[in-house]
């Protein structure tokens, strides 16, 4: 009898040893999801530059006026606001192709997007709207608002993000990013980052 016993533990270990084994730390989470809202759009008071190839007189930084437009050497007032990096590219391009700039290769960067906002509350320590960078994550939106106070719960930190009309809500172990042990978020225009208060 303790001879089948065995032998059925051995089997079972055996059958064990092909298992992957599940990771012990948090170093594999994945990031949290949160749907994209789309392509961030131009709006009044942002700033970029615009460069054309081999045309230094026409390459410069410009900011939209509070109604979305600007005026740009040989097109005039141009209207540009809510249109996409893209769009405002092909703007500039179908412009100066009429007739001014052969072949002209039109390139826009963005410097600062002060219509877009995020929003930083709770256990900072300079809670507030902040402007919104592209590519911003979190961790610089924590930065922005001055770091975490002490009693901040650092790991039940949330973004809230409007998508179609509808918030979505996730939690965000910022202290596990700081550490390495989770990735970044990426953070979009109009996010709101809540931090609370620990219970502890």
């Amino acid at each position: 009898m303790r001879l089948c016993v065995l032998a059925l533990l051995a089997g079972a270990l055996s059958g064990c040893k092909h298992e992957s084994p599940v990771p012990s730390d948090r170093s594999a989470q994945a990031a949290p999801s949160l749907p994209p809202i789309g392509a961030s759009t131009l709006g009044p008071g942002d700033v970029f530059e615009v460069r054309v190839f081999q045309e230094p007189d026409l390459s410069g930084v410009y900011r939209l006026s509070s109604d979305g437009s600007m005026t740009f050497p040989l097109c005039g007032r141009m209207e540009l606001g809510g249109l996409s990096v893209s769009a405002a590219t092909d703007e500039f391009t179908k412009c100066l192709s009429s007739g001014y700039v052969r072949n002209p290769q039109v390139s826009l960067f963005i410097k600062e997007y002060n219509s877009k906002k995020i929003f930083v509350f709770g256990e900072v320590q300079k809670p507030g709207t902040f402007p919104f960078q592209d590519g911003m994550s979190i961790v610089q939106a924590i930065t922005l608002a001055g770091g975490f106070t002490r009693g901040a719960s650092q790991n039940t930190t949330s973004i809230t993000r409007l998508v179609n009309g509808q918030e979505v809500k996730v939690k965000v172990t910022v202290q596990d990013i700081a550490l390495g042990k989770a990735p970044n978020v990426t953070l979009e225009p109009g996010d709101i980052v809540y931090v609370p208060e620990s219970m502890f």
